[in-house]
């Protein structure tokens, strides 16, 4: 689907279901680099729950119109006007690596407009090293290459996905090299610049859950956990043999998680 926000088209999958307006709404927010198809494997089993789906494509990401946005704060008052656009009033708020940090601020400096949050891939900083950012400013195949490489869990690099046909590995990476040019580097330079998450952490007000990858080295469990502390109540699931592309490498866990928190 597509609505306009700030005069621009803005896409979101909607896991091809048709919304009733009535329904609890999951807005769903991708990483760095990435866009709505990291989330295919979760948004028709959310939207087939009963409740409408929304997973969108950042400003200059997929099939939204651009350019990128410099900031996380930014990303997280954008998620919000394409909330009034699409008539969500209140939603459940989801997010992976970058689009935690986005909707983590967005629950904490919106907190009428967040239902719940559930985190993934997140940690209390997400510093990027320089030659990675470097690389990425750069448009260099290193970038993604390097990511996917840190990112995917020992499982993911060898195959074995539950999903015939599916190499989890070189998807990423395709998926990653297909970001508009200036894209990656934008994303990561404003991860790197975040540097509040815990103290956003703190003013979050609603049920917060935390689903992090035990191998995953882009954001250590440690550092997630850590941050899960700052957040009164927030609940810590742990998946097994799992990276940072949590949905993808193991989408029955993932499923598994979710069902105890939105299905």
């Amino acid at each position: 689907m597509d609505v306009t926000v700030d005069g621009k088209r803005a896409h979101a999958a909607t896991g091809s279901r048709e919304n009733a307006p009535g329904d609890p709404a999951v807005v769903l927010v991708h990483g760095a680099g990435l866009d709505r198809t990291i989330w295919q494997m979760q948004t028709r089993n959310i939207a087939f729950t009963g409740r409408r789906c929304y997973a969108v494509d950042l400003p200059g990401h997929g099939r939204s119109d651009g350019p990128a946005l410099a900031s996380v704060a930014e990303m997280a008052d954008w998620v919000i006007r394409f909330m009034d656009a699409a008539g969500i009033d209140k939603a459940t708020l989801m997010g992976h690596s970058m689009g935690s940090l986005i909707t983590l601020d967005a629950a904490a400096r919106h907190p009428d407009r967040a239902e719940r949050l559930i985190l993934t891939g997140v940690a209390e900083t997400m510093p990027v090293h320089p030659d990675l950012l470097a690389a990425a400013e750069a448009d260099e195949p290193l970038a993604p290459e390097l990511i996917v490489f840190w990112g995917l869990g020992e499982k993911a690099q060898i195959g074995g996905h539950p999903l015939p046909g599916l190499w989890v590995h070189g998807a990423s990476e395709v998926l990653l090299k297909n970001a508009k040019s200036g894209v990656l580097g934008n994303d990561l330079k404003a991860c790197d610049g975040f540097g509040n998450a815990a103290e956003a952490a703190a003013q979050v007000k609603c049920p917060t859950d935390f689903v992090l990858g035990r191998d995953d080295k882009m954001t250590p469990v440690k550092s997630g956990v850590a941050l899960a502390g700052a957040i009164d109540g927030a609940n810590v699931t742990i998946l097994e043999r799992c990276g940072h592309m949590l949905m993808i490498e193991r989408p029955n866990e993932m499923y598994n998680a979710l069902r105890g928190i939105i299905f």
